[in-house]
């Protein structure tokens, strides 16, 4: 099978993998607890933390280790809302947010606290006007993910950011399919808090981080809890958190590397759909505000979820931003975001590349498509 779902899910490298079992077999300690088996635990906790630290340009005292992405944007959000006045509470975000940030956010409204959904312009970017103008005297929070993981388009953080600083509204954001991809230091200063996850970055499942700014005033939703200074309850994943640490190592080394390379990639698979250029379009922002490796498109005539089946019976990995549930087909966020008619938002699929992926599998994809949309 040639794997093109790599904003999904990566599988792990071996380093990071070697990092995990070393660390299971012989960091295998709570490392909350007193004795030396713990303490040995303990120590390897917080060395990764303060790695983690330096390769997200942060405090090591920011960082909270979690169960992943979801958990992050979780906690995130109700750290921040945690630090707000009560009588603010109108938070700003985006359509096109992962569902982890709809989940808490839904739950957030059913709460009284009322919510502006903004929408994208043509080239997938959040307007910097929109955003002004959603402004309210009782906004506390805005959400606003980096990089969007359905069309890979990167989002003006530094500007939403200080928009954020001038009107006293705290910003959370999603950097999960940005971090180890991009650069992220640029933006860090801009935010309050944001999450990151080990699998993005070709580390273990199953673990993540979130970063709280320590000139946040954060509450725990439970007294009680003792691990990670109170952000979150049970035992801390100390051999998943070597692992992730050390896949991110080499992911943020290699970062110019891979773009250069993705960029490549990107380039070959869209000059190969040349022949069906007329019914094919592409979804994405100019390459200063693109990630090169995440490519959303439609084909005209082509439900994306058959395109998906198809690739997959020949062997090839891809995905759709449509989600089905209980029968139900959703449109994927980014073209809601987008207003893109429901027949072609249902067109939807989405090509990822990773360090992995070779030119000749970029071809056969290509051809493969082609052969897929020519049936139509």
């Amino acid at each position: 099978m040639n794997y093109f779902d790599y904003a999904a899910t990566c599988p792990i490298r071996e380093e990071a993998l070697e990092a995990f079992v070393k660390a299971s077999r012989e960091y295998f300690g709570n490392p909350s607890s007193l004795h030396d088996v713990g303490g040995k635990a303990s120590s390897l906790l917080e060395a990764c933390r303060n790695e983690l630290a330096l390769l997200a340009s942060v405090k090591k005292e920011e960082v909270y280790f979690t169960s992943g992405g979801t958990e992050s944007n979780h906690l995130g959000i109700l750290s921040l809302l945690s630090a707000t006045l009560p009588k603010r509470k109108h938070i700003i975000t985006t359509i096109a947010e992962h569902s982890s940030i709809h989940q808490v956010l839904g739950k957030m409204e059913k709460e009284g606290y009322p919510i502006t959904y903004l929408s994208f312009q043509q080239d997938g970017i959040v307007d910097l006007n929109d955003v002004r103008n959603a402004i309210r005297d009782d906004t506390a929070l805005m959400v606003i993910q980096h990089v969007n993981g359905e069309i890979g388009t990167i989002q003006p953080l530094k500007e939403i950011g200080r928009l954020c600083r001038e009107y006293g509204i705290l910003l959370h954001s999603d950097c999960v399919q940005s971090f180890g991809k991009i650069d992220i230091k640029p933006i860090v200063s801009e935010v309050d808090s944001f999450s990151i996850a080990s699998h993005k970055v070709y580390g273990p499942k199953g673990v993540g981080a979130l970063v709280v700014k320590q000139t946040v005033n954060w509450k725990s939703s439970h007294p009680s809890i003792s691990h990670e200074k109170g952000m979150r309850s049970g035992t801390v994943n100390v051999p998943g958190i070597l692992g992730f640490v050390t896949a991110a190592q080499l992911s943020v080394r290699e970062i110019s590397e891979e773009q250069e390379q993705m960029w490549g990639l990107r380039k070959i698979f869209i000059e190969r759909l040349k022949p069906i250029k007329k019914r094919i379009h592409v979804y994405e922002s100019s390459p200063i505000s693109q990630l090169p490796s995440t490519i959303g498109f439609s084909i005209d005539g082509v439900e994306g979820q058959w395109l998906m089946l198809e690739c997959n019976r020949l062997g090839f990995a891809i995905s759709t931003g449509s989600a089905c549930q209980s029968g139900n087909k959703e449109l994927p966020k980014s073209m809601v975001a987008l207003g893109v008619p429901d027949r072609a938002g249902a067109e939807f699929a989405r090509v990822s590349f990773g360090k992995d992926t070779t030119t000749e599998d970029v071809h056969a994809l290509a051809d493969c498509i082609m052969d897929i949309a020519r049936g139509f």
